[in-house]
């Protein structure tokens, strides 16, 4: 009495809880497949991943599988019986055979996702995508350099509307101006929010970058945070850099070399200047100290001493001649 044989049978269920772009990526990545090709198996049809196997080679496929987040099952595989009397002559040997039907049965292979891209395509205006961080880079330099060159172009505006008076123009540059600042902001968060995916993380995570302090250093962490190299949840992997990127990420070096250079310039020459201001004071402080002329008190006349009042006072008065 032969063994009894078992297959693994899918019909597209998944497990409670469980995404089914997570469940298609974890089987591509058991079967070494495409996710394009593990998606037949979804069709809602049943489906036998692995046929003839022992019971206990059906225990551990169908533990492999149950990790992935999809719902198979065992079954019985019954045997191939060979019934002499159902046998029919077949075609000569210089006759090529028929080729058999695919059948929905028959498990996934990976030759079928090899002329698939092995790349995602770049969508710089979405929210779907992922992109790397030299790519990331890149596209935040583009936009500050378009940003800039648009700026510099509504401030000349800006002073020739200021010198001609004229009301209307203002409030229309001004206008353009918000909704200028609106797109870019959009266009700004886009691309983080695609750099979010490359990582793997949710893109609601860019709302980090509005809390204070936390604010200023999670721009860094998705800038120095790697990418995934194989497909996650959110695509395939982005392709590979090309040279343009390279060049436009290596420009925040020199942006941010003129950025420090020039607020090292700005701290020294305000030192400079306040510590100029401060010798200026004190040296007009001590100009008018030696300046100034001190002035002597007058010479006060010398007391009479008590004696002389006195002698004064005991002294006749003076005898009139005429009257006598």
């Amino acid at each position: 009495m032969s063994e009894n044989r078992y297959k693994i049978v899918f019909d597209g269920a998944l497990q409670p809880g469980v995404d089914g772009t997570t469940a298609r990526l974890n089987l591509a990545e058991l079967f070494k497949s495409d996710v394009a090709a593990i998606e037949r198996l979804f069709s809602g049809r049943p489906v036998a991943l692995k046929r003839d196997l022992s019971q206990t080679d059906a225990q551990a496929y169908l533990q492999a599988l149950s990790k992935t987040g999809i719902d198979a099952r065992i079954e019985s595989d019954p045997s191939i019986e060979l019934n002499l009397s159902d046998v029919q002559d077949h075609a000569t040997a210089d006759q090529a055979p028929p080729t058999e039907p695919q059948s929905p049965y028959a498990p996934p292979r990976a030759a079928v996702g090899e002329t698939l891209p092995g790349f995602s395509s770049l969508k710089p205006f979405s929210y779907e995508g992922r992109i790397g961080r030299l790519r990331y880079l890149a596209w935040t330099m583009t936009l500050t350099l378009v940003t800039l060159g648009i700026g510099s172009v509504f401030a000349l505006f800006g002073l020739a509307l200021i010198s001609s008076d004229s009301t209307g123009g203002l409030i229309l540059a001004g206008l353009l101006a918000f909704i200028l600042v609106v797109v870019l902001a959009v266009v700004s968060v886009l691309f983080t929010i695609q750099r979010l995916h490359d990582i793997g993380w949710s893109g609601w995570l860019w709302l980090l970058t509005l809390v204070p302090f936390v604010g200023s250093i999670f721009p860094f962490v998705i800038m120095v945070v790697p990418g995934n190299a194989t497909a996650n949840r959110y695509g395939a992997p982005p392709p590979p850099n090309s040279t343009a990127v390279k060049v436009l990420a290596a420009l925040w070096l020199v942006f941010i070399a003129i950025m420090f250079i020039g607020g090292l310039a700005g701290g020294l020459t305000a030192i400079q200047d306040e510590y100029e201001n401060a010798a200026q004071s004190s040296y007009e402080s001590s100009s008018v100290i030696t300046d100034e002329v001190e002035v002597e008190p007058a010479e006060q006349a010398e007391p009479i001493p008590d004696s002389a009042e006195d002698e004064a006072e005991e002294a006749p008065p003076p005898v009139d001649s005429a009257k006598e």
